[in-house]
């Protein structure tokens, strides 16, 4: 399906937050909600420490009912990108390492580790005691097998195998000593492998039956599958002797809750009623529009978060391609779109808008630029004026050596990138004489033009990692898909300073030299605009007062469910 829209668009609406430096997050008066979770603080957010650790044991027994808005398609975290990994993963796997309250490495199924001085041999000590729920054991072995699963063509991982792209190979030391052996130094590798999408999976079921991963996998983690019906649900059981949680979390033995059972409702108004009404507990995806009557609901609870690393991005430019191929049309389009107008139409007063390309509460953050691409519509229209652009036609559009100043935008219909957001960026942009035909097409008809760069501008996207090595992930000119390699470097950007400063990021562990090099990448990208940042990536979750115990993982800031527990009085 193509759709052209050219005409009636819906009203930008106003301010979306307003924002005092360190003082909580707060929405603009008349709202009725709480507005994000955190802190700012000269422009960074940050999380209380408690948040991410159990203050007390908890009560076992009962089924967790929880909803989320769509199904990953397969459950080989491996093989995926999808954002409900994110948790899911927690679920039903465990990591090697785990991220501390402020962002450090520390240990999970690894001990400890150590790294050679030029960056490139990692040897990790691994737990003696853990097993898969098949009854392998958790080893030197494993993590090799796991580790090559990831980067194994078939697999086709077009997250997992891109952030271990250095790991060369690796040798067994002994049963639970393994060393990892790197093409160059690559400082953000043990941040990876905190993530949920880098999780392991039993040997043998990757060795000796790797299609039943999709839909069985098999996870040390501290819950098992029990059934999954893909667009429909799963059902989880409690693993009986999990014993060993991030230390992190302060969680001992066994998750608390006997089953947890997921069901897929793609519906936002289905989640909000039947968690209103009871019939379910819990839901990861909170319907916006509901944010108000969630909060006003006496036995209702709502948490809003914001993954680190890459923030929502409302455009992203193929800098290959008319007119986005001159830096100045670029950056017009970036200040001439409403940020916050857009945060409202999908946000409902509950994302924060966002100008600049690392979320707030990433390490290496610099706030210095959040206001460079800020909206201004006479800027923008002066800017294309000097570009060249200043001629109009009858339509009023712009016009240089007879052709028009016209692109089309490739998008499809999600919850986060509604249509309506074309339709807002579209009237936002013919303001300043940007003709924008909208295709709107299925997913994956776009995903394969997005992979194969065939577009002028490309609508939404977050890319979530724990590290601000996300920009590498998304503007280094090596991330740009090729036959081997799928890249997330969709509009073919390339920038020989951004890319010398991203990769000397990854040759260093040194504070200092990060938080410099880092800057250098966040001001160069306030520059050149391969994309327009619109809001920060958020996770909204909404549960009933019956459910404590929630702490968020440090890495992605979604629910960690092994310490939630049911209070059936909901005190």
């Amino acid at each position: 399906m193509r759709v052209i829209a050219r005409l009636g668009a819906p009203a930008v609406l106003g301010a979306l937050l307003a924002l005092g430096a360190c003082k909580p997050v707060e929405q603009s008066p008349g709202q009725g909600s709480s507005g994000i979770d955190g802190t700012l603080h000269n422009g960074t957010l940050s999380y209380a420490a408690q948040d991410y650790y159990e203050a007390a044991p908890g009560k076992p027994g009962g089924t967790l009912r929880v909803s989320t808005a769509s199904d990953t398609t397969t459950l080989d975290v491996h093989s995926i990108s999808h954002g409900n990994v994110q948790w899911l993963g927690r679920i039903l796997f465990d990591c090697l390492l785990y991220q501390d309250e402020q962002g450090n490495i520390s240990p999970w199924l690894a001990k400890s580790w150590e790294i050679s001085d030029d960056g490139k041999t990692y040897t990790f000590h691994l737990r003696d005691d853990v097993t898969f729920s098949d009854g392998e054991k958790f080893n030197a072995r494993a993590l090799q097998v796991n580790l090559e699963h990831m980067r194994d063509p078939a697999t086709k991982s077009p997250l997992a195998a891109a952030y271990i792209a250095p790991y060369v190979d690796g040798r067994i030391v002994d049963e639970y000593t393994f060393e990892a052996h790197l093409r160059e130094a690559y400082s953000p590798f043990l941040d990876v492998l905190a993530q949920s999408w880098l999780s392991m999976i039993s040997p043998r079921q990757i060795l000796e039956a790797p299609k039943t991963i999709a839909e069985h996998p098999i996870g040390s983690g501290p819950f098992v599958l029990e059934s999954y019906t893909r667009d429909q649900g799963a059902n989880f059981v409690k693993r009986k002797g999990y014993n060993w949680a991030p230390a992190v979390t302060r969680h001992q033995g066994e998750a608390y809750l006997d089953r947890l059972e997921l069901s897929i409702v793609p519906e936002p108004m289905i989640r909000f009623s039947t968690l209103e009404a009871g019939q379910s507990d819990f839901t990861v995806d909170a319907p916006t529009q509901n944010a108000r009557a969630i909060r006003d609901n006496p036995d209702l609870q709502m948490r809003s978060r914001i993954r680190k690393a890459n923030p929502f991005r409302s455009l992203t430019f193929n800098v290959e391609r008319f007119p986005f191929d001159d830096v100045q049309v670029r950056r017009a389009v970036a200040k001439a779109i409403d940020r916050d107008g857009l945060a409202w139409i999908t946000g409902f007063g509950e994302y924060l808008a966002k100008g600049d390309f690392l979320a707030a509460n990433t390490r290496y953050y610099d706030p210095a630029f959040k206001d460079v691409l800020a909206y201004d519509v006479a800027e923008a229209n002066r800017i294309l004026d000097q570009a060249g652009w200043s001629e109009r036609d009858a339509q009023g559009y712009r016009v240089k050596n007879d052709r028009r100043l016209a692109a089309h935008l490739l998008t499809y219909e999600t919850a986060a990138y509604p249509s309506s957001i074309a339709v807002a960026i579209q009237a936002d942009l013919k303001k300043i004489g940007l003709q924008i035909d909208i295709d709107l097409l299925p997913l994956a008809q776009v995903t394969q033009r997005r992979y194969a760069s065939d577009f002028q501008v490309i609508g939404g996207g977050y890319w979530h990692t724990n590290t601000p090595d996300g920009l590498y992930i998304l503007y280094h000119s090596q991330a740009i898909s090729t036959a081997k390699l799928i890249g997330q470097n969709a509009g073919r950007f390339r920038d020989a300073e951004l890319d010398r400063v991203l990769s000397a990021a990854r040759q260093t562990t040194d504070p200092l030299e990060l938080s410099g090099l880092y800057r250098i990448a966040q001001e160069r990208l306030a520059q050149t605009i391969p994309a327009v940042p619109v809001f920060e990536s958020h996770v909204l979750l909404a549960y009933r007062k019956q459910v404590k115990g929630l702490i968020f993982d440090t890495s992605h800031n979604t629910p960690l469910f092994t310490s939630v527990w049911l209070d059936p009085e909901g005190k």
